[in-house]
């Protein structure tokens, strides 16, 4: 990389600090308990809309999984999420009714709450329906997957979204708050991804899945990318450039194997595809706060009144993290 490409990142990475400083003026502190937080915590970050149906299971979840904080900022909801989760003991809530999209579609909102309350700690960025799984994550908490990070000076760690989705029309299987989504939306794509490099971050840019398959058959380029590095110990010169697909310094980036090996990943399993999925869609494309004029939710409003459905015959059942090593999806590179 040039000496002026590394520059331009550079100021680039400040421009991006600087302004999710200006856009904490945005954020009403609603509940802030991070009094609490310890040196050695695990931290969740997210944000969010409307998502009281999903919050009971998500939180207990993570919680399982050795979260010890969760700091999230409520976009304005009006079905009573807010109220939720300020009653939680260890969440502390911001509110805003600024803009989604003018807030780079919250990152600048997350990239200051990291930078106050994320550095020196293992910072794990998950929206309310994606489900972080890792090696041995059957019978290992995060901790064990950090300890071994830290043991190998690895500082970010990537997490291919995975779409899941019911077999069958999704509106025949209601779902119930508190009740696991994977239960519900257990099937995959195993195949049909592409890949590529980004050269200007160096991070993979990967694409496919359910959703090119169904709502972008014929403009596989727009779908929405996959690629995600949602776990980071934090230090406050980073920051996300695009969502959790990639990070400034360019190096936290570089988290595959370009030697012929593999480098431990994880999966976030993306349960978006329940039968709330079709008034949220509609409610999105309305509110119009979404990436490139809101394409993918148009993609999903059009498609989802003619035929809600993404199962094929070449769907697959998920079972555990150990299938999707098998089948290429994620890996335990030399953790052991």
């Amino acid at each position: 990389m040039s000496a002026l490409h590394s520059y331009r990142l550079r100021v680039r990475r400040r421009y991006r600090i600087a302004r999710a400083i200006r856009k904490r003026r945005e954020l009403r502190s609603m509940v802030d308990r991070t009094e609490q937080i310890k040196g050695s915590d695990l931290l969740l970050f997210s944000t969010l809309r409307n998502e009281l149906v999903r919050l009971p299971f998500f939180l207990d979840y993570y919680r399982n999984k050795g979260i010890n904080h969760f700091l999230i900022v409520d976009n304005d909801s009006d079905d009573g999420s807010l109220e939720y989760l300020m009653e939680q003991p260890d969440v502390s809530v911001w509110h805003t009714r600024k803009s989604y999209k003018r807030s780079k579609f919250g990152v600048d909102w997350l990239n200051w709450l990291q930078f106050r309350y994320g550095h020196k700690h293992w910072c794990l960025v998950a929206d309310p329906d994606e489900f972080f799984i890792y090696p041995f994550c059957d019978t290992r908490p995060i901790r064990a997957l950090t300890d071994w990070l830290d043991a190998s000076s690895i500082k970010s760690f990537s997490a291919m979204l995975l779409d899941m989705y019911p077999r069958g029309p999704m509106t025949e299987q209601p779902y119930q708050s508190g009740q696991d989504p994977l239960e519900i939306a257990c099937w995959f794509d195993a195949g049909n991804y592409t890949m590529t490099k980004n050269p200007m971050y160096g991070n993979l840019w990967i694409q496919g899945g359910p959703r090119s398959r169904v709502f972008f058959p014929d403009e596989p380029e727009l779908a929405p990318a996959l690629n995600k590095i949602p776990l980071v110990k934090w230090n406050r010169r980073y920051c996300y450039a695009s969502s959790t697909h990639m990070l400034l310094p360019r190096g936290l980036n570089q988290v595959y194997d370009e030697w012929g090996g593999e480098k431990a990943s994880g999966l976030l399993l993306h349960a978006k595809f329940l039968d709330t999925f079709t008034v949220k869609a509609e409610e999105e494309l309305e509110r119009n706060e979404h990436y490139s004029a809101s394409v993918e939710y148009k993609a999903y409003a059009e498609r989802l009144r003619h035929s809600p459905e993404l199962w094929c015959k070449w769907s697959e059942k998920y079972i555990n993290w150990r299938q999707l090593e098998i089948l290429g999806l994620m890996s335990k590179g030399n953790w052991a």
